[in-house]
Order: C-alpha cells, then structure tokens, then sequence
C-alpha cells in the first residue's frame, strides 16, 4: 500500500458544464482549473474528494453504457456536514442555483438530519449532519422508528 492518500473521483454526465460549475461552486465546491477545460471540469470537495464533471460527449469517451434518463437513479452521493445549519444553508443554495432541494422527504432523526437535493442534471446529493458523539463511536446510534 503505497503512502498516498486514498481518494475519490466522482465522475457525472453534465448537459451544459458552464451551469453545472457554476452549481457546484454555489454549493462550496472549488475548481480546479490544472483538470478543467472545455469538456470537463474538476470541482473539489475536499483534498481528497473531487466530482468531475463531464459532457456528455466526454463521458461517452469513457464508457458505450448510456447515460441514465432523466428522472431516474442511478445513485445518491452524501456530503456529511458540519450542522443541521450547514445542511439547510446547502439545500437552499441548491435550490437558487438551479438544483432541487428537498426531492425526497427530509430525514430528521434527532442525532441524524438529512435533506435531498439534485443538481441541474438530476444527480442526487444527499447533505447530511450528524450528532459527533454518534459519528465517532462514542455514543451508541439511537433507534429510529420506521
């Protein structure tokens, strides 16, 4: 296992790849302009999390699979934040700048809080805040009811 810090390329079919930065960059997320140009963009998460963001035609560069259709899942990606505050503030950026927020119901736990948002393509992101005595094994994960 070599030194290097494990890391995650998220990799998304983007219609119109100005919007969709423009998106993500309202949400907090930084570019990197050293992976960026006209059919692709990195936007960073954090130093080790990066979402890519590709054409379409980019993407078909990639794979002969075909892009989801709209309306459909293909998968749901979860940002844990700092505060249920952090939460909210994401899903209302979310929503004003062009995504959806609030596409599933919100899931309130009492330790757990969780909103559903898309981006402009339909992908789903899923902000999320947990109570840090639970996240980090000191305290046990409380029942939920169904």
């Amino acid at each position: 296992m070599s030194d290097s810090p494990r890391m995650i390329f998220v990799n998304l079919p983007v219609a119109d790849l100005d919007r969709s930065k423009a998106f993500y960059e309202a949400l907090g997320f930084t570019n990197e302009p050293r992976f960026t140009d006209d059919t692709a963009a990195a936007m960073v998460w954090s130093d080790t999390i990066f979402v890519m963001i590709l054409t379409h035609d980019k993407w078909k560069s990639f794979t002969d699979r075909p892009i989801a259709p709209a309306g459909s899942s293909e998968v749901s990606l979860a940002l844990a934040l700092g505060s249920r505050e952090a939460v909210d503030a994401m899903a209302e950026a979310a929503a004003a700048a062009g995504g959806t927020a609030d596409v599933n119901p919100v899931q309130d736990h009492g330790f757990m809080y969780g909103r559903d948002i898309l981006d402009p393509d339909g992908h789903v992101w899923g902000p999320f805040w947990m109570e840090p005595a639970v996240a980090n094994g000191d305290a046990p994960v409380p029942e939920v009811a169904a």
